[in-house]
């Protein structure tokens, strides 16, 4: 509702603005529409459900300037693109963005949303927009009430969060500053891994060139356009093009833009390529609505693009296998291929086990690739097919102008389309709805699941009235030496899983067959197969082991290489407490809770690293992992560490946020050293959820103790 009705305790009529909190990380979409709210773990959620407060250090304001207008055919992921790669060359992990200026008037309320919805792919805690006249028009157009878009003006404006847009508006203090000119935002993709590198469109093919040279150490030769069969897959052919569930695809203007692109492609007898694997997954089920009536979704189908579901599909893992014969030839041929996702995210080992490359484009470009079959192409000069007369066809042919986008959109999305959607929202469908399930108070495990297990997080309370002692970590072992940029998709349990995995053995053993493994996400219930699949992502690299991918270890002292997973149980039977170290920007991405528990499950009492991302720093506090950072420019390298030290941490119940502390390790040859840490327990709520071994464990004693 943006502002909210109330009363107070006495009874008086009050107003106050929306806040959300959620345990998603897209939380942040609803900044575009003036609402301050950000993603949490689910570990944080669930003690708020229990009455305790989210805690966080007053945070810095980046403010974020925009002027100007979008060119003709640039459009809002374009914009975002530029966004995040800009914020994530300023920095503002765990800081608030306000986006302010004369630029925002010209963005509609989706575009927002748009920029919003990554702001964890940029870092900060939230994106935030002005409350003006677009965010009370979307109400009106959505459904709601004009009695809340009347209250939300009125509030507004008269407590001074009413932004006119214009050059007028009074300038406000931060703690920073940026200004982009939207103007000179160009059509563009990001990848091949994260979502900060920003590749220009007439850039692909060298992108594209240079990820097969990296990751390959081969260099490739753009197809000949003629190419149209399975065997013709070779280095940066598009394997999947998706138009998948985040915010590019709640925002009309981009799906009807792909829905043209495929209109105009079909009349002139264009085809996807038989080896790119397409798909359309909506955000939104109006988007079905619109799609539909303006005969749009008749043209994405003859291209492929046919709708599979709402929700994450691709963008987290479940697309699916690649087609038979393309996986087979790209594992008889150990080819560098790729996936144009309309996503948000493109990490390593995210999309699909068999896919390297990985960029997010807006999603008339990921039907524009699906066409063209290959990254090794420049979209803005090269042709990327023929028509039934053997005429070349450019993407130019088929960009749709801002004039027909208006004219769908005028004719096919109406407010009615919101109310019919979502008026019942609650209720559910009908299969939801005939769920039986039993009413009590306490769940009912059954041993026998596959997918549901009663977690232990509570096993090892001795004293449900006293915290255990926290004084000290004696002769940890290290577990793993990761790199900078290290993911919750790297530390956490995502996508399919094979068989010869722990996880994949642990099913087997209980008569599961492969082909319902199903998906991590889908079993995250079980805690039995999640920590199997902790830090086990077909991507992730340890130092301790190198030349290898995936999540294998070096055992100490035995120098046995291992599974990390069977190297965790071991140090558990030789009760031996474990240490992670890392690089910067530790746990960038989602937010993952299994990243946090699955480390806490497999014995990892405290994580070292030169930076963390908020979410999951907290989520470490949370399941009572210590999340310390080096200083004085000490790193992994600098320190020579190798992962055969033992390390030790006292003094642990005397800490206070923020403060530093003293470590030492001892190295294989006996000697000693001593480092100074820096304490990432930022709160005095945090520090008590530390000392409880946990966020649940003190919510616990809490409850117990009231």
């Amino acid at each position: 509702q943006v502002i909210w009705e109330g009363t107070t305790k006495d009874g008086h009529p009050m107003a106050y603005p929306d806040t959300v909190v959620g345990t998603d990380s897209h939380t942040t979409m609803v900044n575009g529409l003036g609402v301050l709210g950000w993603g949490v773990g689910g570990i944080e959620a669930e003690a708020a459900m229990l009455g305790q407060p989210i805690s966080l250090l007053m945070p810095e304001v980046v403010g974020f300037k925009l002027t100007g207008k979008m060119f003709e055919g640039v459009i809002a992921t374009d914009l975002v693109l530029r966004i995040v790669e800009m914020l994530r060359q300023h920095g503002v992990v765990g800081k608030f963005v306000e986006f302010y200026g004369p630029g925002v008037a010209n963005l509609s309320t989706a575009d927002r949303a748009t920029i919003a919805n990554m702001a964890p792919e940029y870092g900060a805690t939230c994106g935030i927009f002005p409350i003006d006249a677009e965010v009370v028009r979307y109400l009106r157009f959505t459904g709601r009430d004009d009695a809340v878009a009347d209250r939300v003006e009125a509030y507004a404006k008269a407590q001074g969060m009413w932004s006119a847009g214009a050059e007028t508006d009074v300038e406000p203090v931060f703690s920073s500053r940026l200004e982009l000119d939207l103007a000179s935002v160009s059509p563009c993709l990001a990848g091949p891994k994260r979502p900060q590198d920003r590749v220009l469109l007439n850039n692909t093919k060298a992108s594209m060139t240079d990820a097969v040279q990296t990751i390959a150490n081969r260099t490739v030769v753009a197809p000949d356009r003629a190419d149209a069969t399975i065997d013709d897959v070779q280095d940066g052919s598009v394997v999947i093009a998706a138009i998948t569930s985040c915010t590019n695809t709640s925002n009309p203007v981009a799906l009807v833009a792909a829905g043209l692109v495929a209109r105009k492609a079909r009349a002139l007898g264009l085809t996807k390529k038989p080896w790119v694997k397409t798909s359309l997954a909506p955000g939104s089920q109006v988007v079905t609505d619109y799609l539909e009536k303006a005969g749009l979704q008749e043209d994405l189908d003859a291209l492929g693009f046919h709708l599979v579901g709402y929700g994450c599909t691709t963008c987290i893992g479940n697309s699916g296998p690649l087609l038979p014969e393309v996986a087979e030839k790209v594992r008889k041929d150990d080819l560098v291929v790729g996936s144009v996702l309309s996503g948000n995210r493109n990490f390593e080992g995210r999309v699909n086990p068999q896919v390297k490359a990985n960029y997010l484009a807006s999603p008339h470009l990921c039907v524009g690739f699906a066409i063209a079959g290959t990254l090794l192409i420049d979209l803005t000069k090269d042709p990327i097919g023929t028509d039934a007369d053997g005429n070349d066809v450019f993407m130019r042919e088929l960009w749709p102008s801002s004039a027909e986008i208006t004219a769908i959109l005028d004719y096919a999305l109406t407010p009615e389309m919101f109310r019919n959607r979502y008026s019942n929202v609650f209720q559910g469908p009908e299969s939801w709805q005939a769920i039986q399930a039993e009413s009590s108070e306490r769940y009912a495990w059954k041993d026998a699941s596959t997918y549901v297990q009663n977690p232990p997080y509570f096993e090892d309370m001795d004293s449900i009235a006293v915290p255990p002692p926290n004084a000290e970590v004696r002769g940890a072992r290290v577990l793993a030496i990761l790199g900078d940029s290290v993911t919750t998709d790297h530390i956490s349990p995502a996508g399919a899983f094979a068989p010869d995995t722990p996880a994949g053995k642990y099913l087997t053993e209980r008569q599961v067959s492969a082909r319902d493994f199903n998906s991590y996400g889908s079993r995250r219930g079980n805690h039995q197969v999640m920590m199997r699949g902790t830090l086990a992502n077909i991507r992730i690299r340890n130092a301790m082991v190198p030349g290898t991918e995936g999540g294998y270890t070096k055992h100490h002292p035995s120098g046995e290489d291992m599974s990390i997973y069977d190297a965790a149980m071991r140090y558990r039977d030789e009760d031996t407490p474990l240490v992670l170290l890392a690089g910067k920007e530790y746990g960038t991405g989602s937010s993952r809770d299994w990243a946090a528990k699955g480390t806490r499950l497999l014995g990892v009492k405290v994580v070292i690293a030169e930076s963390f991302e908020r979410i999951h720093r907290s989520n470490l506090v949370g399941m009572g992992v210590l999340p310390l950072e080096f200083t004085d420019g000490d790193s992994v390298a600098t320190l020579n560490l190798t992962g055969a030290e033992v390390f030790e941490f006292v003094g642990l119940d005397t800490l206070q946020p923020g403060s530093k502390i003293q470590a030492s390790f001892a190295r294989a040859d006996g000697s000693q050293q001593s480092i100074t840490l820096q304490t990432r327990v930022d709160t005095l709520d945090e520090l008590h959820y530390l000392h409880n071994g946990g966020i649940l464990p003190y919510v616990l004693r809490s409850l117990h103790a009231a």
